[in-house]
């Protein structure tokens, strides 16, 4: 089982940026699709961005344009970098690659 852990959320005010991180215990390299999801109380967990092992990208049209995904093979790292904050986006945000399962996740509030 894959093991990994989210990092880099908190609070932010809107128009603000955050960076998250999702740092693996072993390699990533063969891990064709990663990805970000988010979860608002309430509501249901949605995609956010994914990424392929060859670094195609998609972006939902809520994120397009303000959020960017990205990953680093040689650091066993997924980032989402987050500009442009709205209080919608505030959500617990999941890294899930494929063929994983859920972490605890990290928290990222917007303030109006």
């Amino acid at each position: 089982q894959v093991q990994f852990v989210e990092s880099g959320g908190g609070l932010v005010q809107s128009g603000g940026s955050l960076s998250l991180s999702c740092v693996f215990a072993g390699s990533i390299s063969s891990i064709f699709v990663m990805a970000w999801y988010r979860q608002a109380p309430g509501k249901q967990r949605e995609l956010v961005a994914r990424i392929t092992h060859t670094g195609t990208t998609y972006y939902p049209d809520s994120v397009k344009g303000r959020f960017t995904i990205s990953r680093d093979n040689a650091k066993n790292t997924l980032y989402l970098q987050m500009n442009n904050l709205k209080a919608e986006d505030t959500a617990a945000y999941y890294c899930f690659p494929q063929g994983g399962s859920w972490g605890q996740g990290t928290q990222v509030t917007v303030s109006s």
